[in-house]
């Protein structure tokens, strides 16, 4: 965080011809919030230190005994790390006094604009569940906080027995109980609207269990980009940040909004409410940041918001697609989920679906990606943070995090040709552990299928459109699959279904044009 932090104070300070202490300001001035903290660190920031001096020498970079000493930049020169040690004696003396100004400052949710959001963000983290919730439905008016950028907006926010997904309440004849926007009785022949247009109809919701790829985590580049860097760049800091630098309103199977981070929003829900209007905000994403293998079975009993008795069926994707093979540790192969653990912890989830899920429902799993796409595509070229002074690629991005033991996934994200391989290795045997689960498993109240993650149809697709692989990954991460990677993998994944499970997603309501000219002003999100 500290390097980050310096290297934009500096780069703006280069970009703009200001002094450091011109550039700090203009940044806070960016950013809401009152940061003092930034005014105690320019005594240190020098344009001639770079941030790895800089941030060692304020001791909020730290050298552990035996460990080896992180840098994202290439070192000063004089024997490579004996050039950053030398930097670092000199920085020390003109820091110290500082220094102790940032002893306890060691999370983020000491920034000032951040510290009230993180006792909301720590319980959502927990329970997966909105914060704002009035009448315990698991279904919020509020967007952000597990809100309904993750959950289909509920409609009455006092009564338990309302909240999207739901079968209607005497045909929705008097309110709108499933929050579909469909209700009330047509004057011509006194039949309630919502018998008479989705009666039948196969209505169903679609639930994404998945990692931070399915919860579509992403960091704007802006943010670290001195030359694209405006107030209006940090206008979403604190939405942001509120859903976990998550944007799972634009995301591959749970978006429902126009993208705002580029490229476009495409996703199963959006086809399948179009294919049948009655499906309208009816969707779950119960996704989670964790670089370490998920579990999911543990958590659904209070995530899952599913009635067996009450509730329409649902379609619900199973996409851990790199949880398992990922992590940041330095004996990366050893904390790998093992075949024998992930048959056990994906049927323990798929066990606890069956006794919730209401009848018809189907289950799609979905194979892991393999990730060697990632350093095939990216290792050399410029981080955002180094594209002014081209002085970071991601492979210098990569080892520092690896450094740090911080990385998304050591395995793949690594200049060791061998342990990528030996990773995707695994993934495959995950991966057909899923296949085999789907080909013989059977469940009572849904049927289950498998696909591949289609990381090699979203390339060739892309290419065709006269696009290059890495705009397919995250230019901040370097690891999560992009707004353009998503959109164009919905495509993929429904035309599959079209073609295969057509069961799954039902029938073409013929209403849809009735229901839209009726009710097009009642179906907001």
């Amino acid at each position: 965080g500290c390097v980050l932090v310096v290297s934009v104070i500096e780069q703006l300070a280069q970009w703009h011809n200001s002094t450091v202490k011109a550039a700090m300001e203009r940044l806070c001035d960016y950013i809401p919030g009152n940061y003092q903290i930034m005014h105690h660190m320019s005594c240190c920031i020098d344009r001639e230190m770079n941030a790895d001096v800089v941030c060692h020498a304020l001791r909020l970079c730290k050298q552990d005994p035996g460990q080896p000493l992180c840098h994202l930049y290439s070192p000063p020169k004089e024997n490579t790390h004996g050039g950053l040690f030398h930097a670092l004696a000199h920085a020390k003396p003109k820091c110290q006094i500082r220094s102790k100004t940032f002893m306890g400052f060691s999370s983020v949710c000491a920034f000032p604009l951040l510290a009230n959001l993180c006792e909301k963000i720590k319980h959502v983290l927990r329970n997966k569940l909105p914060f704002e919730d009035f009448d315990g439905d698991k279904f919020s008016t509020f967007p952000t906080l597990r809100g309904y950028h993750w959950r289909g907006r509920d409609c009455n926010d006092k009564n338990t027995t309302v909240y999207p997904g739901r079968r209607p309440d005497n045909w929705d004849a008097n309110s709108d109980s499933n929050c579909n926007g469909i209700w009330g009785v047509d004057p011509k022949d006194g039949i309630p609207y919502e018998e008479k247009f989705c009666k039948g109809a196969d209505s169903k919701g679609v639930v994404l269990l998945g990692d931070s790829a399915g919860a579509h985590f992403h960091i704007p580049p802006e943010w670290m980009t001195v030359t694209q860097m405006s107030a209006k760049s940090f206008a979403n800091l604190p939405m942001a940040f509120s859903d976990e630098l998550d944007w799972p309103q634009f995301s591959e199977i749970t978006g429902f909004l126009n993208s705002t981070i580029g490229g476009w929003t495409d996703s199963l829900y959006l086809r399948l409410r179009k294919r049948n209007r009655c499906n309208h905000r009816d969707l779950q994403n119960i996704s989670q940041n964790v670089y370490f293998p998920i579990n999911i079975a543990p958590y659904l009993s209070f995530s899952l918001a599913r009635n067996q008795l009450l509730d329409n069926p649902a379609i619900v994707i199973y996409a851990t697609i790199g949880n398992d093979v990922c992590n940041g540790e330095r004996d990366t192969l050893a904390h790998m989920t093992t075949p024998k653990e992930m048959l056990s912890n994906v049927v323990q989830a798929l066990r606890y679906l069956d006794s919730h899920l209401p009848n018809g429902s189907h289950v799609i799993l979905t194979g892991l990606v393999d990730g060697r796409f990632l350093w095939d595509n990216l290792h050399d070229r410029y981080h955002p943070l180094g594209q002014l002074n081209k002085d970071i690629t991601y492979s210098q991005l990569y080892s520092f995090l690896d450094c740090l033991q911080v990385s998304p996934c050591s395995g793949w994200l690594t200049p060791n040709e061998t342990l990528r391989n030996l990773t995707s290795e695994r993934a495959l045997q995950l991966s057909n552990v899923l296949k085999e689960i789907a080909r013989s498993e059977k469940f009572a109240n849904f049927d289950i299928f498998y696909m591949d993650f289609p990381l090699r149809q979203t390339a060739e697709e892309w290419r065709k459109m006269g696009g290059e692989p890495w705009q397919l990954i995250e230019p901040v991460d370097g690891f999560h699959p992009s707004q353009i990677a998503a959109a164009l993998g919905t495509a993929i994944t429904w035309q599959k279904a079209l073609h295969e499970w057509p069961q799954v997603l039902g029938k073409e309501n013929p209403f849809n044009n009735q229901i839209e000219a009726i009710f097009k002003d009642q179906g907001g999100y």
